[in-house]
C-alpha cells in the first residue's frame, strides 16, 4: 500500500506515528478511578486492526476501563496459540518536570518523547505496526495470535487483564505462550557482545497497609503510647533494612551468561562489583538479589494539639520466587509485634525456564538484525500483567525489542522524567519482531 505521496507504507515508516498518536491520547492511571481511562486507546487500536480486515472487540469493565482484543488465524489452526499483550495505561506525569510535553508524542533528538514511550505504548505500536504491515501484505503468522491491548496493568490489571482473564477466558483458548513488555532491550557489553534480557521471572508484590493503634490524647501532654511514634520507628527501621542475598535460578543464569560475555568470572557473593559493569541496568538487575520492602505513604492525625489513636503506613513488597514466606516473616520480624499488617493488593512470583521454541525464534530473529546479539534471561523486579495470564497456563516471557544506544538510561525511563524511546530503536523492534512471528 502507498500514500497519497506515493511512498510505501510500511511498518517500519509507521511505527514511530503510531507511537506518537499512542502518547497523545492521556490515559493516565492514579489508581482510584479518577483518571481518564482507556477508552478512547482501545478505540484507536481497535480503529487501526478493523482498517485491514479484522474485527477486534472492546471489553469494558467499568466505565471507561477498556481493553481491546482480535485473534488472528494462523496458518496451522492445530497448533497452540501465541498471545502479544500490552497495556495502554499509562502512570501520571507532570509536564512541568519534562522537556518535551508527555503527552505530545514530541519527535526530538531521534526519539519519541511522552508518558508510555518505554511503558509500553512502545511495544504497542510495534505490535500495531507490524501486524498491519502482514495484514495488508497478505502474510499470515505461522499459528493463531491473540493480540491483547488491555488496561489498569500501572494499578495491578484488576479492570484489564485480571478482568480478561476471570470473565472472558475463552479469549485465550489454545494459548500456550505469551510475549509481553520489559524484555528484548539491549546491553551493549563491547564491540563483541550486545546482551538482550528476556524477562523469564517477576518478582511477586505484596502492597499492604501498616496500621498502629495507641492512646489518643492531648498534644500538650506527655504520651508513651503515641500510635505515630511506633509507627514512625517501625518503618525507619524497615526502611533501613537490607534483606539477605538470595540468587535465583534466572539471576543465576544472567550472571553466568553475563560471565561469559565479559570474560570473568562474577562473584555473587560480591554484587556491588558485578553491577558496577552493568551500567544503567544496574537498578533492574541489583533489586532482584534480595526481597525489599520500600515504605511510600504516611498517615496521621487531623489537628496539630490532638495526639491520634491511630497512624497508618503504605508499603511496596516485592519477594523473589521461591522466597515468599521468608520475606513475610523476616518484614513481621523487623515491624515488630505493635504493627498490624493488612494486604492491599497481592500478585504472585513467575519464574520459567529460558529454553523451547518459542527463545529459539527470539534468538534468532535478534540475531538476524544484530550479528552480535545475544538473547539472555533475566527477574523483572516489577511485574506485570503475565501475573494474570499466567493463571491461564500460559507461559509468560518479556520481549518487546528495543536496539539502544549505550548511553540511553533505560531503566530510569521507567514512571521517569523525559521517557522516550529512539524511533531507529523502534524500527529495529518491528524487523526483530516480524521476524519472530515467521519463526514462533
Amino acid at each position: 500500500m502507498t500514500e497519497a505521496s506515493g511512498r510505501t507504507v510500511t511498518a517500519e515508516s509507521e511505527v514511530a506515528e503510531i507511537c506518537r498518536d499512542l502518547i497523545r491520547i492521556d490515559t493516565s492511571n492514579y489508581g482510584d478511578g479518577s483518571g481518564p481511562g482507556e477508552r478512547k486507546a482501545a478505540e484507536y487500536v481497535a480503529e487501526q486492526l478493523a482498517e485491514f480486515g479484522l474485527e477486534p472487540k472492546i471489553y469494558e469493565s467499568a466505565r471507561g476501563r477498556a481493553s481491546t482484543v482480535v485473534r488472528i488465524e494462523g496458518e496451522d489452526r492445530s497448533r497452540p496459540g501465541l498471545l502479544i499483550h500490552g497495556h495502554t495505561d499509562v502512570v501520571p506525569a507532570n509536564a512541568d518536570d519534562w522537556t518535551h510535553h508527555p503527552f505530545s508524542g514530541e519527535i526530538a533528538d531521534g526519539c519519541v518523547w511522552g508518558r508510555g514511550a518505554v511503558d509500553m505504548k512502545d511495544m504497542d505500536a510495534m505490535t500495531l505496526a507490524v501486524v498491519r504491515d502482514r495484514l495488508r501484505t497478505g502474510r499470515k503468522p505461522p499459528r493463531d495470535l491473540v493480540l491483547a491491548f488491555v488496561a489498569d496493568e500501572e494499578a495491578g490489571g484488576t479492570y484489564g487483564a485480571r478482568y480478561l482473564v476471570d470473565e472472558h477466558p475463552d479469549l485465550f483458548e489454545g494459548v500456550t505462550e505469551a510475549i509481553g513488555e520489559v524484555g528484548g532491550f539491549s546491553f551493549t557489553v563491547n564491540d563483541q557482545v550486545r546482551l538482550y534480557l528476556v524477562e523469564t521471572a517477576e518478582k511477586g508484590m505484596h502492597w499492604m497497609r501498616l496500621t498502629v493503634e495507641g492512646r489518643a490524647g492531648h498534644g500538650s501532654m506527655e504520651n508513651d503510647d503515641n500510635a505515630i511514634t511506633e509507627l514512625c520507628e517501625a518503618v525507619a527501621r524497615l526502611g533501613r533494612h537490607r534483606f539477605p542475598l538470595r540468587i535465583t535460578k534466572t539471576v543465576r543464569a544472567f550472571l553466568d551468561e553475563l560471565s561469559d560475555a565479559l570474560g570473568v568470572r562474577l562473584d555473587p557473593e560480591n554484587m556491588d562489583e558485578t553491577l558496577k559493569v552493568l551500567g544503567g541496568i544496574a537498578k533492574m538487575i541489583g533489586t532482584t538479589l534480595r526481597n525489599t520492602a520500600q515504605p511510600t505513604m504516611l498517615g496521621a492525625g487531623y489537628k496539630v494539639n490532638v495526639i491520634p489513636g491511630q497512624a497508618t503506613a503504605h508499603v511496596d513488597g516485592r519477594f523473589l520466587p521461591g522466597y515468599e514466606e521468608e520475606f513475610l516473616a523476616e518484614l513481621d520480624s523487623v515491624l515488630g509485634p505493635r504493627v498490624k499488617r493488612e494486604s492491599l493488593h497481592y500478585d504472585k512470583a513467575l519464574e520459567t525456564s529460558f529454553d523451547g521454541d518459542l527463545v529459539e525464534a527470539m534468538q534468532s530473529a535478534l540475531r538476524a538484525e544484530d550479528p552480535i546479539a545475544r538473547a539472555v534471561p533475566y527477574c523483572l523486579s516489577g511485574g506485570t500483567d503475565a501475573k494474570s495470564f499466567q493463571d491461564l497456563g500460559i507461559r509468560c516471557f518479556g520481549f518487546a525489542p528495543l536496539q539502544l544506544p549505550p548511553d540511553l538510561d533505560f531503566a530510569g525511563m521507567f514512571h521517569g522524567v523525559d521517557e522516550r524511546v529512539p524511533v531507529d530503536g523502534l524500527k529495529f523492534g518491528v524487523r526483530v519482531l516480524d521476524r519472530f512471528l515467521d519463526a514462533c
